[in-house]
């Protein structure tokens, strides 16, 4: 058989000069072919093998994996290999997968125990707390040193920020309020009406709306606007490697991106608390009015005799915390993309899905502690 009808077909066979002798094409097509040849091969006894690749024809990644398998297992013996003859692109190839070779060695197929799987999910949980205080900690040295050195604060980028996540909320949060009220007056009335105690939807509207309900809504609306935001903008900057030249130019990607969101949400946080609790009362009062018959002189005597200004404060109060939370967990996961499109979108889900937990968390925790306190 002629040689060029020989390299048609992928082939490795020892010749009479005791060499390897490596042909045609190895590429994935042809790799059944190759495990059938090579499982017949009988090797020879001879402590160092020559393998004379010149006659390769092609060869992709899987024809790379298989050779480099070979070579690898024959040295395992205590054999010395060499490959030779092999075209300079081959050989390249080549010297990526061995490179490489703990990566795509085939993993084993016994399916890890739950031990084993419980202890995995731990340590990772635990490596990402680590990674999320170290995180807080330059987070909040960073904010000590700006309040310190306030030269070191991007005021631009703080109004610009305050712009985006404060004034353009107003519309969507303001409406959102009106009809909360609404909704809780509206059904409160039935109610109400059954017993006679109809003024008493001023207590419940406006302890309910300022207290909790208010502060709590608008964190969770910032938390899908904002903090997705936030993980989208330095997830985008990190997958086309904005920040690699942020760093390279000696700033501090946490001055820069972190810092100037935090003073701006936690500025705008409470002005928009103050805005949703004003238009969730308006939208309560109206709804009195027209189904209660209260109207709105005897809303606002009765809101002021039975609503203490220490139920606004306390809403108020937590939206800092709200807004340092929201920043935060938008900002870390943006940091903690590492691929392309895909994990940009994962990330930024989880930043939201975070944030409104521990929005719930912080708001539950402080519920028990007030109560605790007799607030």
């Amino acid at each position: 058989m002629s040689p060029a009808v020989e390299w048609k077909q992928a082939s490795i066979a020892v010749g009479r000069d005791e060499a390897v002798h490596c042909s045609g094409p190895w590429t994935l097509q042809h790799l059944p072919d190759l495990e059938r040849v090579l499982a017949t091969v009988s090797w020879p006894r001879l402590r160092g093998l020559i393998f004379d690749a010149g006659h390769i024809t092609a060869m992709d990644t899987g024809g790379a994996v298989v050779l480099h398998r070979t070579v690898a297992q024959l040295r395992r013996q205590g054999r010395e290999v060499s490959v030779e003859g092999l075209r300079a692109e081959f050989a390249e190839l080549l010297r990526v997968v061995s490179a490489n070779w703990d990566r795509v060695e085939a993993a084993p197929a016994t399916k890890p125990n739950w031990v084993e799987q419980l202890s995995r999910w731990i340590v990772e949980r635990a490596r990402h707390a680590v990674a999320a205080l170290g995180f807080i900690g330059e987070s909040t040295v960073g904010v000590w040193q700006a309040l310190k050195r306030p030269s070191l604060i991007r005021w631009r980028a703080l109004l610009r920020s305050l712009e985006l996540d404060g004034f353009n909320a107003l519309p969507i949060t303001g409406l959102l309020a009106f009809l909360i009220g609404v909704v809780i007056s509206y059904q409160a009335a039935e109610q109400l009406r059954k017993f006679g105690t109809n003024i008493f939807v001023v207590d419940l509207v406006g302890i309910s709306l300022l207290r909790e309900i208010s502060p709590l809504i608008v964190a969770i609306l910032i938390a899908g606007r904002s903090g997705s935001t936030y993980a989208a903008q330095i997830g985008t900057m990190k997958v086309t490697e904005e920040l690699d030249a942020v760093q390279t130019l000696g700033l501090s990607p946490t001055q820069l991106l972190v810092l100037p969101r935090v003073l701006a949400l936690m500025l705008a946080l409470p002005l928009l608390m103050v805005f949703a609790d004003g238009l969730g009362v308006f939208g309560g009062m109206l709804v009195a009015s027209n189904q209660l018959n209260v109207s709105f002189t005897e809303f606002v005597s009765r809101f002021e005799e039975a609503v203490a200004m220490r139920h606004f404060l306390i809403g108020i109060g937590k939206a800092p915390f709200f807004a340092i939370i929201i920043v935060l967990v938008g900002c870390y996961q943006g940091f903690q993309i590492r691929g392309g499109v895909d994990d940009v979108g994962r990330h930024t889900t989880t930043s939201v899905v975070q944030s409104i937990f521990l929005v719930i968390v912080f708001d539950a925790l402080c519920s028990i502690v007030l109560r605790w306190w007799d607030l």
